[in-house]
């Protein structure tokens, strides 16, 4: 299995006052985020890791250097990185679109392992991660369910719908979904909306499709966080490595 990973953002709401390196490349007990991907893909079998690179790039590619992970993980450049998120899903359509069955990621999650294994070893092969224990609002992206069946996800969601959940940002598609996706993101380019987040053409898909070609696996009370802002750093040093490692950095 593939698995592609998207890492070309600015990072912005992390730091507007300095440079940063790319998200992918925070260190949390001295090893990147990237470091901790590649060894809990490896243990699950997949046999490919592709990233979005854009901003930075080539940290991104020193990193994988000095991993001697250059066998196992290559890069496709975004040139419009500073856009949308859906550019860079566009960008990777060769190796998302590929005719079999595709792990999608975003690149600036800290996790236990067990998040990965839920998803990869779930029955559903369109499958979304759901964590019924987040913090309400306009930020997290939410996945509903109404009668055990996915019926919106997004940061803003529509109901009705009877159980809400965080998305992990971690996602399983097989190839006839996984092209739909890349359509869907190739027809928001052409329309202009080049500022729309890679999840809208999710959306659109499962939106579009029978509910039941979409499942999901609860998730609720592993540790992980999304690191978008300067607090999601300290949360992930204080509140989950320490869930993760033992240790607290």
């Amino acid at each position: 299995m593939r698995a592609v990973m998207l890492a070309a953002g600015l990072g912005n709401r992390l730091s507007k006052d300095r440079p940063e390196p790319p998200k992918v490349l925070l260190k949390f007990a001295g090893r990147t985020l990237l470091e901790r991907h590649i060894e809990v893909l490896k243990r699950h079998g997949v046999n490919e890791l592709v990233i979005g690179v854009g901003y930075e790039a080539e940290m991104v590619r020193a990193e994988i250097a000095r991993l001697g992970a250059g066998a196992f993980v290559r890069t496709v450049h975004n040139p419009h990185f500073a856009e949308g998120s859906g550019i860079t899903l566009a960008t990777l359509a060769d190796d998302f679109a590929c005719g079999r069955d595709v792990v999608l990621m975003d690149g600036d999650v800290l996790y236990e392992e067990e998040v990965m294994t839920r998803l990869l070893r779930s029955r559903h092969r369109n499958c979304f991660l759901m964590d019924r224990d987040f913090e309400p609002g306009d930020e997290p992206v939410k996945l509903c369910l109404n009668q055990g069946r996915i019926v919106d996800f997004h940061k803003k969601v529509q109901g009705p719908f009877e159980l809400m959940g965080e998305s992990v940002g971690f996602f399983r598609f097989d190839p006839a979904v996984a092209t739909a996706i890349i359509v869907q993101a190739r027809r928001h380019i052409a329309a202009g909306e080049r500022a729309l987040w890679y999840e809208e053409s999710i959306r659109d898909v499962l939106v579009a499709s029978r509910q039941e070609t979409f499942g999901h696996e609860d998730v609720t009370g592993l540790a992980w966080i999304e690191i978008d802002f300067p607090d999601d750093v300290r949360r992930a040093a204080e509140e989950v490595l320490p869930r993760i490692d033992g240790v607290s950095v």
